[in-house]
């Protein structure tokens, strides 16, 4: 994952906001940055701009080589979904469906059948920590078993990066340090760079390294 001199602004004239203003960042595999910074820093438009939900204005965002500016809109969807997993604070799961229905979605989305995708999406709950709850819907689990689903869904396509948005805003202290961890370990693991955007310090100390932004431009970074 790379961003190269990357502009992004909002609205026009005298009343327009530059949310990222030139901000150039390199993430390797395997690799954990955290993104933190004051409501109104960019971070979290700079987030949907790696996540390719968003283009920027000026400058260039790389996963996997490509450059997501000279796709077309198909194949930066399809480059999303199979390159790019996303982990929200809200767990966005859809509560019709059991866990391992969740997780197995991505490979259905990706042209898979239901029946093929389950054994993948069981090995994913596997991994973290999960398979006993396969059956169960969103509504029988509880907050740290959602965001673990959730992680599974975004890991079980094997992308190249995972963002993270806000993982452990939902959650309390000590189950938010699990999902931290979980997420730490799958990364390395895996050799999956992981772009974290948050605004608790603690969840910070998690990251290798962590990026601090201030009006939309890279502050600081302090290796840990």
């Amino acid at each position: 994952m790379r961003l190269e001199n990357v502009v992004k602004s909002y609205g026009r004239g005298d009343t327009a906001v530059r949310a990222v203003a030139g901000v150039s960042l390199e993430v390797a595999p395997g690799e954990f940055v955290a993104i933190v910074g004051p409501s109104g820093s960019g971070k979290s438009t700079l987030l949907h701009l790696m996540a390719g939900l968003d283009l920027p204005d000026a400058g260039d965002v790389f996963v996997g080589g490509q450059r997501l500016a000279a796709l077309t809109d198909d194949a930066v969807t399809v480059l999303r979904r199979r390159a790019i997993g996303v982990v929200f604070q809200f767990f966005n799961l859809l509560p019709t469906l059991t866990a391992e229905e969740n997780v197995a979605l991505p490979l259905v989305l990706d042209g898979q059948r239901l029946r093929a995708a389950r054994p993948r999406a069981r090995a994913m709950l596997e991994r973290v920590g999960l398979a006993h709850r396969a059956g169960h819907r969103p509504d029988q689990l509880s907050g740290g078993e959602m965001q673990r689903v959730a992680i599974a869904r975004a890991l079980v396509t094997e992308p190249l990066v995972l963002l993270a948005d806000e993982p452990t805003g939902n959650l309390d202290s000590h189950t938010g340090e699990e999902i931290l961890a979980l997420v730490r370990a799958t990364a390395e693991r895996h050799d999956q760079a992981v772009v974290m955007v948050t605004h608790d310090a603690r969840a910070a100390t998690h990251a290798r390294r962590v990026v601090a932004m201030r009006d939309g431009r890279v502050e600081r970074e302090d290796a840990r």
